[in-house]
Formats: C-alpha cells, sequence, structure tokens
C-alpha cells in the first residue's frame, strides 16, 4: 500500500485541479466560439468584429481577475509578467499553433489597422512604463492608465464605426433562438474564468513550492494559464477554418490586455515597472513586426504553415533560454 505525505498530497490535489481547470477551458472555449459566431450571423456581424470584441473580452477575463488582485496585493512583476507574458504567447504560441492547423487568411483591414493598432498599443506601454514623457520612477501611473483607457476607448469606436462597412456574406444557416446562444456565451464566459483562475492558481502553489520567481511565474505558468482560453478558442476556431475568430481573438485579446486590462490594473494601484520587462517588450515589438511583414510575404494576407512555426519555433527557444538563465 502506497502512503503519501501531506506534502505530495497537496501536488496531487492541485495537479488534479489544474486537469479540472484545463476542462472548463476546453467546454467554455468551444461553447464561447460557438455562441458569438451564432450572435454574429444572427445579427449580420462579421466573426472578425465578434473575434475583436465579445470573443476577445471573453478570453481576456481570467488576466484581468488575476491582475486586479495582484495590482491590489502590490505584485507588480506578476501584472506586467501576466500581460506581457500573455501577449507574447498569445502573439508567438497560439498564432503558431492555429496557424500550422490552418493557415490563417487575414482580411485587408486586419492587415493595415488591427494588427498595426496592436503594434502601436505595445510601443505606448514601453514608452509610458519607462516614464519616456517625463522624470518620475518607472511606473504605470494612474494617468498612465486614463491615457491607455482612452486608447480604448478609440479602438472600440474604430471597431464600431467598421459595422457600418461591413459586408456580410449572405449564408444560410439555421438561426438559434436568443437564450440559447446567451446561454453559451455565458456559459463558455463561465467555464473560461473557472477554468483559468484553477489552473493558474495551482500552478502558483507548484510553482511556489518549487522556488521559482514571480518574473518567472508571470512570464511562464500564469502568462501560459491566462492565455489558455486564446488558446483553446483559436484552436477551435482553426479546426472549424474560421480565420476571422483565430486572428480577431488573438489580436483583440492583445489589444485588450494592454489598454484595458492594464489601466485598471493601475486604477487598483499604480504599477511599478521592471525595466528588465523591456527585453519582453521588445519582443512583442518584434513579433508583432513580423506579423505585418508575413500579411506582404508569400501568400498575401496570410500566415503561412512555414511563418507559423516561425513564431512557435522563436517562443520555445526564447522560454528555454530565459528559464535556464534564470535556473
Amino acid at each position: 500500500m502506497v502512503i503519501y505525505n501531506e506534502y505530495e498530497i497537496e501536488m496531487l490535489i492541485a495537479s488534479l485541479l489544474i486537469i479540472l481547470g484545463f476542462a472548463g477551458l476546453i467546454f467554455g472555449a468551444n461553447w464561447l466560439v460557438e455562441g458569438a459566431s451564432a450572435l454574429a450571423k444572427k445579427n449580420k456581424v462579421s466573426d472578425l468584429v465578434i473575434g475583436l470584441t465579445i470573443v476577445a473580452f471573453g478570453t481576456s477575463a481570467p488576466e484581468l481577475v488575476i491582475n486586479s488582485v495582484a495590482s491590489f496585493d502590490g505584485l507588480p512583476d506578476i501584472v506586467f509578467g501576466n500581460i506581457i507574458g500573455s501577449n507574447n504567447f498569445n502573439l508567438f504560441v497560439i498564432l503558431g499553433i492555429a496557424g500550422l492547423i490552418y493557415p490563417i487568411t487575414v482580411q485587408t483591414s486586419t492587415a493595415w489597422k488591427e494588427i498595426p493598432i496592436s503594434l502601436v498599443s505595445a510601443v505606448l506601454v514601453l514608452l509610458l512604463a519607462n516614464n519616456f514623457f517625463s522624470q518620475q520612477q518607472s511606473e504605470i501611473s494612474r494617468i498612465d492608465g486614463i491615457v491607455l483607457l482612452i486608447g480604448f476607448s478609440l479602438f472600440i469606436y474604430y471597431v464600431f464605426t467598421q459595422l457600418k462597412h461591413e459586408k456580410v456574406e449572405e449564408i444560410a444557416y439555421k438561426a438559434q433562438p436568443n437564450y440559447k446562444i446567451w446561454g453559451l456565451i455565458i456559459l463558455g464566459m463561465a467555464g473560461l474564468i473557472i477554468g483559468g483562475k484553477l489552473v493558474v492558481d495551482n500552478s502558483i502553489a507548484i510553482a511556489t513550492d518549487l522556488r521559482i520567481s514571480q518574473k518567472i511565474i508571470g512570464l511562464t505558468i500564469i502568462a501560459a494559464g491566462t492565455s489558455l482560453p486564446e488558446l483553446v478558442t483559436s484552436i477551435v476556431a482553426a479546426l472549424k477554418k474560421n480565420s476571422d475568430i483565430a486572428i480577431g481573438n488573438v489580436i483583440g485579446s492583445n489589444i485588450f490586455n494592454l489598454l484595458l486590462i492594464l489601466s485598471i490594473s493601475s486604477f487598483v494601484k499604480p504599477i511599478a515597472y521592471n525595466p528588465n520587462f523591456n527585453q519582453q517588450l521588445f519582443i512583442l515589438i518584434g513579433g508583432t513586426i513580423f506579423l505585418i511583414i508575413a500579411m506582404f510575404t508569400g501568400k498575401r494576407k496570410k500566415l503561412d504553415r512555414w511563418e507559423a512555426l516561425l513564431l512557435l519555433s522563436f517562443y520555445v527557444i526564447y522560454t528555454i533560454y530565459l528559464v535556464a538563465k534564470e535556473l
């Protein structure tokens, strides 16, 4: 008979809760994509707009919860590690995997507008965090948060002005009743939030026992954990050959994280910035520039499989280097 000590039992429970969290993420993502797509078709709204708004907000909910708590508890490395790490995970891993499953065809507005908006957002955070416009200590202050929130408001205004110019292809489909559509969306978001929290909380518990630093936890475990909704959502969308949801989810989520989640976190408490995160921000900026270039090479306005493989390979190699350097 095998006898487990208290430590092993705690680790086993944490591992089981992580598995349960994964289940919540998988089911939640599937429900959210199904409900959001049905809502788009019923209201003649493009999948891209739904991906940039409803799906992006739903999959960014774990980052919002974790960052608000971390900001309140005075854990700036967790806040920035989660935001920057999640965005890099979204860009390099999620688009990489989704693009390997099914090459992502990008609309003209995405190539020329949405992706550049995410680039400008990353540059803005880099400048504000390093207090490029003032001589104060490096931080995201509440004033910086207001600037980010104004930027987010302009983004939302842009998205909804696009509705006036969107031409949705008429496709025969069986209309779903509103209660079913919103039921799927609400259940999906609930599954994502609860599943994401289970994965992140228990991953932190395991990582803490293994004496891993907050910066590494934020950039890797928490970033990956809170990005799992985006990962599963985009994989499901890619399997369904819905490029607009796949790309809209990632780009929209990155913009939400930088402009909305970070601004809300700063309102809870000003966030001290560690300049060591500049390297990760430069990687995010560089990766976004690569994505823009990829739109105009090979098959135009499409993320080809070899480009997706480059994104994924870079992230794996860099993460191994990052963890090895800290150990």
